[in-house]
């Protein structure tokens, strides 16, 4: 009797550990998709409907994905999206340039053909949907290209530390990609970035890695620059509201001269 509560007791936790990983992966999704933005509250009963569960596992999953930094808690209010500041957005990308200089160097040192092949056709899909200014399907293929590199380099350490930073600047490239032509330019890095992984010279591969990355933290700081000037432009030209919060006077009608 005692062995089948144990049994029931263990196939309890199981069920609990494995829908709360898929909450978490679920949530995540619609965290990183834009869904629920940045500075947005989680709304734990509107989520636990959403996919026919109870708060408690939807709580456990938020849990994990603080510790990813993706949301934050705040004393009495709730569970936030979090909000990266330009300032923190900067030094994970100082990191993720490292990460993916050191990534380039390793694959150089194994390519294959069929890495080459893969990475060939991976340039061909960008350069088609950049021909056409289309964000939508440029995106999550740049994002696979990246994630082929580093995972094809052969340390999962590294792989692991270069997702959770991706996940975090997510939404700070979406927006620096769309800049000035963005997509282009970033298809002609990653040619070059390319080109140098089929050299087989790791140092090569090492500099187009970090300077790829480097480039792409500095069309995010200029996006994030016009969008601060945009801002202000929009500030200063919106009409000025009357003293004291009123209504504005209404203008006298003026009776005809004849």
């Amino acid at each position: 009797m005692e062995q089948t509560q144990e049994r029931q007791q263990h196939l309890k936790i199981l069920r609990t550990v494995s829908l709360t990983n898929i909450l978490e992966r679920e949530i995540e999704s619609l965290i990183l998709s834009g869904e629920l933005p940045p500075g947005d509250r989680i709304n734990e009963i509107h989520l636990a409907r959403r996919f026919g569960t109870s708060r408690g596992p939807i709580r456990e999953a938020t849990r994990s994905l603080e510790a990813k930094g993706l949301v934050e808690v705040v004393r009495n209010r709730g569970v936030f999206i979090r909000r990266l500041g330009l300032d923190e957005a900067i030094e994970i990308y100082d990191l993720r340039s490292a990460l993916f200089g050191l990534a380039g160097r390793l694959l150089a040192a194994r390519m294959s053909d069929q890495i080459l092949e893969h990475l060939t056709q991976a340039l061909e899909a960008m350069d088609r949907a950049a021909e056409v200014r289309d964000f939508d399907s440029y995106y999550p293929l740049n994002l696979a290209f990246h994630d082929f590199i580093v995972n094809k380099a052969g340390n999962a350490a590294l792989a692991r530390e270069y997702a959770a930073m991706v996940k975090k600047l997510h939404l700070f490239r979406a927006r620096s990609l769309v800049q000035g032509g963005g997509l282009a330019v970033s298809n002609r890095e990653h040619r070059e970035i390319v080109d140098s992984l089929a050299s087989g010279d790791v140092e090569r591969a090492h500099a187009a890695c970090w300077r790829h990355v480097e480039r792409a933290k500095h069309r995010m700081l200029a996006a994030a620059e016009r969008a601060r000037a945009n801002a202000a432009g929009d500030g200063a030209a919106a009409p000025a509201k009357p003293a004291g919060g009123g209504k504005p006077a209404r203008r006298l009608r003026r009776e005809p001269r004849h």
